[in-house]
């Protein structure tokens, strides 16, 4: 299991409101905030974090080559569609609009977004249904 993952920025407060926005459809509040970092977690509810000082990392550097993807687990498929909607208003890039992936199994429901930097993330939701 992953316990947190970081990826350097560079633009850092212009990726901490993008983060802070569009992961906030996912439950994710800001934890920590400094001059070179940021961090993230989700306090209460679906995907608590277990570690205090927050489970995605943003700091201040020049951008991974190649960029990393990565996925952030939703409750439900409104929950896939709410972090879609906010990370499109807090000016991410559309890379994958909410749907069902059958290529990856029949329940696999997912958006695409790219970050300030152009990495790709995406939340997905692997119920059959919206109810968890």
């Amino acid at each position: 299991m992953i316990d947190h993952m970081g990826i350097t920025v560079s633009g850092l407060a212009k990726s901490k409101e993008f983060y802070s926005k569009t992961l906030a459809a996912l439950g994710y509040v800001l934890v920590n905030d400094s001059s070179s970092s940021v961090s993230l977690a989700v306090k209460d509810g679906y995907g608590k974090s277990a570690d205090p000082a927050g489970d995605i990392w943003l700091s201040m550097g020049k951008p991974m080559v190649p960029r990393p993807h990565f996925a952030f687990s939703a409750a439900s498929r409104m929950a896939v569609d709410a972090f879609f909607a906010a990370g499109v208003a807090a000016g991410g890039t559309d890379n994958g609009a909410p749907r069902i992936r059958s290529q990856y199994h029949s329940n696999y429901y997912a958006a695409f977004l790219l970050d300030p930097d152009g990495y790709n993330i995406e939340a997905v939701c692997h119920s059959a249904s919206d109810q968890v």
